[in-house]
């Protein structure tokens, strides 16, 4: 099994000014596949995969474990699978996760501090006919003060071509993912941020509405996490509680990277106190693909529900109660003054007929 790679594509303006985009071959994010990652345009193709040796023979990507101060040797297969011959760049760069939770990595222009600084090829260039094949080997360097944890980024090869219709440089790129695990204390940690819930409800005061659930994801570890996902909403007292149904998996967030999440609950029943609750249990893949649960990681906060309706529902009793109160209140002081009257009457009558 060939190793599946990343085509990335960067057009870059004649005047050297760089709009990027990437398109992300599947099978090089999550790791599978069977063939070798393919480059192609017409006349020109190309592939790349791991090379054979000690580290595999069918490795999806590359992953190592190596402390401050080591180094390690390896290479990338290229083939030449068109009718012209090739020279391809080979550099390496830094890896992100972008807003769709895919990996890339940063462009020749944008400076790279981890694996594009530690990755260097034997050549920055390869040459190749048509039909053949060449490895690529390459070095890493790991620094003695590099800091715990775990480093993603890739080795590419590129190819830098003119495109008469939009005027512009279009840079192929092609290449394969490195994950590089630092030797030192791993402190996997993931944060639930920015938590809050929002709930609309229907005109009858009485029935279930939906609330929205929104929190970040925030990697404040030095491991590459992903992580499955819960949330639910519940009244007082974790009464009338509802499940949010099929969360997806949060994307391998790297260290330092964040994620935002939004999730709908339906059928939430308005009462009056709405407690929200987001768990995450973060997921850590070590060099052989093994992933293992870590402690779930859970948050709460809290938004007062009150539909209109029974609002209106509310104020309308109170209001009955509070005039009830005031009637009441009117009627004894009526009485009282009838009777203090009907005694002063009844005084005063009998006072008169003592004077007669």
């Amino acid at each position: 099994m060939h190793a599946p790679a990343t085509r990335w594509k960067t057009r870059t303006a004649k005047l050297l000014r760089t709009t990027a985009l990437s398109l992300l071959a599947a099978a090089a994010v999550a790791g599978v596949g069977a063939g070798p990652a393919l480059a192609a345009d017409g006349d020109v193709t190309w592939t790349v995969r791991t090379a054979s040796n000690s580290y595999g023979a069918t490795r999806s990507s590359y992953s190592y474990n190596v402390n401050p101060g080591g180094t390690i040797e390896d290479g990338m297969v290229v083939a030449n699978r068109g009718t012209a011959p090739l020279n391809l760049t080979v550099y390496a760069a830094d890896g992100f996760t972008t807003e769709s939770g895919q990996l890339d990595l940063l462009t020749r222009d944008k400076k790279s501090v981890a694996i594009g600084a530690w990755v260097h090829a034997n050549a920055a260039s390869v040459a190749i006919q048509p039909g053949k094949t060449a490895t690529v080997p390459f070095k890493i360097s790991v620094p003695a003060n590099a800091t715990p944890g775990d480093y993603v980024g890739g080795v590419l090869t590129s190819l830098t071509q003119p495109d008469q219709a939009e005027g512009i440089n279009v840079d192929r790129r092609l290449g394969i993912r490195i994950k590089l695990r630092v030797g030192g204390e791993l402190k996997p940690a993931l944060a639930i941020e920015d938590f809050d819930v929002d709930y609309k409800g229907t005109w009858n005061p009485f029935g279930r509405g939906d609330a929205t659930i929104s929190y970040k994801v925030h990697n404040t570890g030095n491991a590459a996490l992903s992580s499955q996902q819960a949330a639910s909403v519940s009244g007082p007292f974790g009464l009338l509680r509802t499940k949010a149904r099929d969360l997806p998996k949060t994307p391998e967030l790297l260290p330092g990277e964040s994620w935002q999440v939004t999730v709908p609950v339906k059928d939430v029943s308005p009462a009056i106190r709405l407690a929200a609750t987001a768990g995450l249990t973060p997921l850590l893949t070590d060099a052989s693909g093994s992933v293992t649960p870590l402690d779930k990681v859970e948050k709460t906060t809290h938004a007062w529900v009150l539909p209109w309706t029974l609002l209106l529902l509310l104020l309308v009793l109170i209001a009955i109660v509070v005039l009830a109160i005031r009637l009441g209140r009117r009627n004894r002081t009526a009485r009282k003054q009838r009777e203090e009257a009907r005694v002063q009457e009844a005084v005063e009558q009998r006072l008169r007929e003592q004077q007669q």
